[in-house]
């Protein structure tokens, strides 16, 4: 079974900006490397990334997963594969998190909800640090202090789309816990 990476960032950005070009070689990557893509399904980050998808020669139909925030599954962009209305919104975030890994290419307040939720799942999250927005803010800490792993656990920094598919080969197969739901005190 291939796992699905998340990738997330910037609903807005330009089609010559550095998040963009970060954002398709690292759908493109992705592919070659054996997983799938989903993003939110929309503009910016989430459509640069699924055209990064279909440019790899490894793509097959099914590569890419759009998790919508409406009802209607064609307000997507033109390179989601399978496209999934939620009806929730905003609240979609919490799904498009759940995926094996997550990728972040800049982002704002949206991005930072998808890193919290990745957090508390227990996955793996990687953040560009060499673009603005909250990626580059939180590369290379910890979003809190909760016990997560028995080793170095932090959202790993990437300056490049090469290096977040090395850290992502690398310490996928550490990141085997999963969420059980919100447990007070511990």
């Amino acid at each position: 079974m291939r796992k699905i990476i998340a990738v997330i960032g910037d609903a807005k950005i330009d089609e010559s900006s550095p998040k963009y070009d970060i954002a398709f070689q690292t759908g493109k990557l992705l592919v070659d490397n054996g997983f799938r893509v989903q993003s939110g399904g929309h503009s910016g980050v989430m459509a640069a990334a699924f055209a990064g998808a279909h440019a790899s020669e490894k793509y097959r139909e099914g590569d890419t997963v759009a998790i919508l925030p409406g009802w209607k599954a064609d307000n997507g962009n033109a390179w989601g594969d399978i496209c999934i209305p939620t009806g929730l919104d905003l609240y979609r975030n919490a799904i498009v998190a759940g995926a094996s890994a997550v990728i972040a290419v800049g982002g704002g307040a949206g991005t930072l909800s998808e890193i919290s939720f990745a957090w508390t799942y227990k996955r793996l999250v990687i953040a560009y640090d060499c673009v603005d927005g909250w990626s580059a803010k939180v590369a290379g800490t910890k979003l809190d202090d909760k016990f997560r792993y028995p080793f170095e656990d932090k959202i790993y920094a990437a300056s490049s789309p090469d290096e977040a598919i090395k850290i992502l080969l690398e310490k996928l197969p550490l990141y085997t816990a999963e969420y059980t739901g919100i447990r007070f005190g511990e």
